[in-house]
């Protein structure tokens, strides 16, 4: 007999948001109950292996096993399997991610196995506690991912990006809340400081200086905005932004709509703080 489960729940939250949490499989401590830690082994552009460590469970006993994954973010495809099988002959799980809509996910798991003889559950025990644990479990990922698209976002929870100038943070973007339609965040630069000059092919961005004051350079004419004062950079637009204040200058943008894919999202027309050359870089903003 080979035991099979399917399972499946409706996250409100974009596909790329859900896919990109659950394929981070370091964070599912933090998205299952179950699990204690993770060890990441071996990983490469769509594959990982990794060490799972559950709590202990009821006798105080500790579950361990090796696992692998290897996706096709393409189709949203998740292929698993256990490499240390443990009381199992086998176990292999199916994971889809299906848009329902903008913000509604369809995440479905499928699970065929079969228990060894000396297994404490045979294979029709086993399929009833993976029913009832998989509804648990998705249960609890649901509230949490869909609780951090609700998540407020602080400058310093966010990792710097100081390749252009300046102090820029992403904050609100696809991977901390979902966003589906572009990002926004802040960038401080001090007296003197420029972000040097780059322009976004396929958004346009929502300039606004909060404190201080900024030279926009827009394909090579300069403008002032003042604090308190807003500018919209068009797609494809060469801008480049120098702080003219005497104190810190803290600036907040917004891009959108976002680029079919992040490395399209910004292009570089002169060298960064410590670039040798002129190179195309991943919008900050859409896999921060």
């Amino acid at each position: 007999m080979i035991g099979h489960t399917e399972n499946e729940i409706t996250i409100d939250a974009p596909a790329g948001f859900v896919w990109t949490h659950l394929n981070d499989v370091r964070s599912w401590p933090d998205l299952f109950t179950e699990y204690a830690s993770v060890e990441v082994l071996a990983e490469s552009a769509d594959s990982v292996r990794f060490r799972l460590t559950m709590h202990p469970d009821e006798q105080g006993r500790v579950w361990s096993w090796v696992s692998e994954r290897h996706w096709d973010e393409e189709r949203r495809l998740v292929r698993a399997r256990r490499v240390e099988t443990g009381p199992f002959e086998f176990m292999n799980i199916v994971w889809t991610f299906h848009e329902e809509a903008p913000d509604r996910t369809v995440m479905r798991w499928t699970q065929d196995f079969r228990m060894r003889p000396e297994a404490p559950l045979d294979t029709a025990a086993m399929t009833d506690r993976i029913n009832g644990n998989s509804a648990i479990q998705m249960g609890i990922i649901k509230d949490r991912l869909e609780a951090r698209r609700r998540t407020v976002v602080g400058f310093d929870d966010v990792p710097a990006n100081t390749r252009r100038g300046g102090d820029l943070r992403a904050m609100v973007t696809p991977v901390t809340a979902g966003s589906s339609s572009g990002f926004c965040g802040a960038v401080r630069l001090a007296p003197g400081e420029t972000v040097t000059e780059h322009y976004h092919p396929y958004s346009e961005e929502y300039l606004y200086v909060a404190r201080g004051r900024l030279k926009a350079e827009l394909n090579g004419e300069a403008v002032e905005v003042a604090e308190d004062h807003a500018l919209l950079i068009p797609r494809n637009v060469r801008h480049r932004l120098t702080s003219t204040s005497d104190g810190e200058t803290l600036a907040v943008f917004q891009l959108s709509p976002l680029a079919p894919r992040p490395e399209l999202g910004h292009v570089d027309t002169e060298p960064g703080p410590g670039d040798a050359a002129p190179a195309a870089a991943p919008a900050q903003g859409e896999r921060t």
